[in-house]
């Protein structure tokens, strides 16, 4: 029985344009024309049998269908990446480190420290991997994880990295009458936000859309989608400039924070050991 899989450049595609949002981007990285991008996406189209984008005034916009489609084809791509740099990699696999981090965390607090760590360590080479769950080291490929929690995790050792705030956020075009009936945004993998923000769950009724990354929602937040509860980190550029405002005060401090976690049995490996003091001495500097 022949299988029902789309060829690798309809998936690429498809992933590029929904994780850019825009298909002259998803082209720019692809090395391909925009031309060439839209007809991949038609194909598939044709394959699967319905529409993924809603065509207005020549953009793409895609069904909530698609948006969950495309990040899922994101973490298998991501996977057949990792598997063949493995292969190619070979005895190499012991100087790659490969890291789990959540992806809004990733970009807005890991990254910006990373260019110290290789400068320091040139001998490793970082793979940097992406989930909106904690990682579980047992059936992922990752050495290290930063990841948000209580800071147990099974077999695993845990250093606490950065306590977390929440702040509720809301686009500056709406008036404060408007804010009052303004539908609740959520993530996916934090269904508990507003509860935990506000102290309990009297009241509170999240019926708006989900997303998948905090990226994904903030972005809903400036289109004026309605409010969100999101870490204060990932908005503090935002707030300060006022593209975004603060409609119920200041931050609340989480009970969860974040933290770097790995295996305990890999707790004596030396990338491990190298990335391990090299964070927290960044940490506590």
């Amino acid at each position: 029985m022949r299988r029902m899989i789309p060829s690798l450049t309809h998936l690429l595609c498809i992933e590029a344009v929904i994780r850019h949002g825009h298909v002259t981007r998803a082209a720019e990285e692809l090395n391909l024309t925009q031309s060439t991008v839209s007809r991949q996406i038609q194909a598939l189209e044709a394959i699967i049998g319905k529409p993924l984008f809603e065509r207005k005034n020549r953009r793409l916009i895609p069904t909530a269908a698609a948006i969950e489609y495309g990040e899922n084809i994101g973490k298998l791509l991501e996977g057949i990446e990792s598997e063949t740099l493995r292969l190619l990699t070979g005895d190499a696999e012991d100087h790659t480190l490969c890291i789990g981090v959540y992806p809004t965390f990733g970009t807005k607090w890991l990254i910006p420290r990373l260019p110290d760590f290789t400068e320091r360590h040139a001998d490793l080479r970082l793979d940097l991997v992406t989930a909106i769950t904690p990682f579980n080291f047992d059936t992922s490929p990752v050495d290290v994880a930063l990841q948000y929690g209580s800071g147990n995790w099974t077999g695993c050792i845990a250093h606490k990295l950065v306590g977390e705030e929440t702040i509720v956020v809301a686009s500056p075009r709406l008036t404060p009458a408007a804010m009052k009936d303004q539908t609740l945004l959520s993530l996916r993998s934090r269904p508990d936000a507003w509860a935990d923000h506000i102290g309990g769950s009297a009241g509170i009724a999240v019926t708006g859309p989900q997303f998948e990354t905090f990226t994904m929602m903030i972005e809903a937040v400036h289109s004026g989608m309605g409010l969100a509860v999101v870490p204060y980190i990932h908005v503090a550029e935002a707030l300060e400039s006022g593209s975004l405002v603060a409609p119920m005060g200041g931050a609340v401090t989480s009970r969860f924070a974040y933290y770097l976690v790995y295996a305990s049995a890999s707790a004596d490996t030396p990338k491990v050991a190298a990335f391990r003091d090299w964070l927290l001495g960044t940490c506590s500097a």
